[in-house]
């Protein structure tokens, strides 16, 4: 096939050439829109654009539909790795029309990251937006990742008095640890605590503690996830948590001015009680838990977009995908969700893996731990918001009596909502068919 790779668009065309493969890296919605526009005169039958921004999947399937008649294919592909993934090599998930994936991805197994095998980390996800819809989902699982570090590493300095350097060994320690092996965000978690500038002052200790890039609308996989989780009624606790403390650390200012009139009432205090080393190992199982848990959501998520959008995702391809060149790479936990994710589990009325035997061992296992972080950490005042959501999402998604059962009772009494008697039917999420008459009308509005 007489064919090129193109970094870029435009001038930089070769109309001489049968197929173009445009990389496109760009930030997403109206600049896709405006790239798009000034490629088109120059594109013709059987011609790729392979788009590598950060797009939303609904914008990648406008284009893909605009381009059909034509005979061009737009290939969405999610890119993960960061800027320093140039030099080893990023985590790629193209998506779209196969026939056109094909044959873009020799070109994409020589760039993409490899595995200790040497296998390329990229693989042909699914038709339409699913590219791009794995990338978003990706990102969203890291929201949730790098809340959880983060708030073990605050209760490490902040609740145990660890210095940055301390912690950092700690980071380097559990990240050889069975569970978190190979972990990138614990990883560089370490190099960050262990980096001096040139005056020998640790470069995190003057990191202002705001995240601007969601609410400044420059990033917005993440907002995308959590739109994507309320939408399709997945309950993402954790990602979303994550989310909104992002979001609430944006305005600094807006702290400080409420942290005057609450008068410092909440301010943090050292952590009491056990042993350090022995809370660390419970802090350690605590973010193991909460890992788990992020993929757990991340991956009920994207089966239920792929049972709306006909999909049929290959999960073990996806997670070989996240295996190198990835932002949420962890091997340990990568190989413990290969095992588990198959497909009749993972198939779009599947019941999807939190009901796998082998992964309620991990969770029960550390489960404790994870309560006994959350109990001292709330008793001396620690944010930990992905950490605490983290156990909440997992106590109601295995419990069979909830607080919902007062919920339901009251939605039926002042909206005759109904609901469906203990003990009835099996269970399943729809409508209720009983009504009880909580309080006769009387002609006026109790509300």
């Amino acid at each position: 096939m007489d064919s090129m790779l193109i970094f870029g668009f435009g001038a930089h065309l070769a109309p001489s050439h049968t197929y173009f493969y445009v990389l496109d890296v760009i930030p997403h919605g109206l600049a896709g829109d405006k790239c798009l526009q000034e490629l088109r005169p120059s594109l013709t039958t059987g011609d790729i654009i392979l788009d590598c921004s950060n797009e939303h999947y609904n914008n990648t399937e406008r284009r893909q539909e605009e381009l059909r008649p034509h005979g061009i294919f737009y290939v969405g592909c999610g890119v993960s790795g960061g800027y320093q993934s140039a030099r080893a090599g990023p985590s790629m998930s193209p998506g779209g029309d196969r026939e056109a994936v094909e044959k873009i991805l020799p070109i994409l197994r020589t760039v993409a990251a490899k595995d200790e095998g040497g296998k390329p980390c990229v693989n042909y996800i699914g038709p339409g937006g699913s590219g791009h819809f794995v990338k978003m989902l990706h990102n969203g699982i890291e929201q949730g990742m790098m809340s959880v570090i983060a708030e073990a590493w605050y209760i490490m300095t902040r609740g145990l008095g660890l210095s940055y350097d301390e912690a950092g060994q700690v980071l380097c320690q559990w990240n050889e640890s069975p569970e978190l092996s190979k972990c990138f965000l614990i990883a560089i978690g370490a190099d960050v605590n262990q980096e001096n500038d040139d005056k020998g002052i640790h470069v995190v200790s003057y990191v202002q503690d705001k995240i601007v890039q969601d609410v400044d609308e420059s990033e917005g996989t993440g907002t995308w996830t959590c739109e994507e989780a309320v939408r399709l009624h997945s309950p993402a606790a954790t990602i979303i948590g994550a989310h909104l403390f992002r979001c609430a650390s944006a305005d600094l200012t807006k702290r400080m001015k409420n942290e005057k009139v609450s008068k410092g009432t909440y301010a943090t205090k050292p952590l009491q009680g056990d042993d350090k080393d022995s809370f660390i190992e419970q802090l350690r199982m605590a973010t193991y838990f909460c890992f788990l848990l992020c993929f757990v959501q991340g991956l009920d998520l994207l089966r239920r977009k792929s049972q709306q959008k006909g999909w049929e995702i290959n999960y073990p391809d996806l997670l070989h995908v996240w295996s190198a060149g990835s932002i949420i790479r962890a091997d340990a936990i990568m190989s413990l969700l290969q095992s588990i994710c198959s497909w009749p589990r993972m198939k779009p009325d599947g019941e999807g893996i939190l009901a796998d035997q082998t992964l309620e061992k991990e969770l029960s296992r550390s489960f404790d731990p994870t309560k006994s972080v959350v109990l001292k950490a709330v008793e001396a005042n620690m944010v930990i918001p992905a950490i605490s959501q983290s156990l909440e999402y997992y106590k109601y998604s295995t419990h069979t009596e909830l607080p919902t059962q007062l919920m339901e009772a009251e939605l039926d009494y002042f909206g005759h909502h109904n609901f469906d008697i203990k003990g009835h039917g099996p269970g399943e999420a729809k409508k209720g068919s009983h009504h009880h008459e909580w309080k006769s009308a009387k002609g006026t509005s109790d509300t």
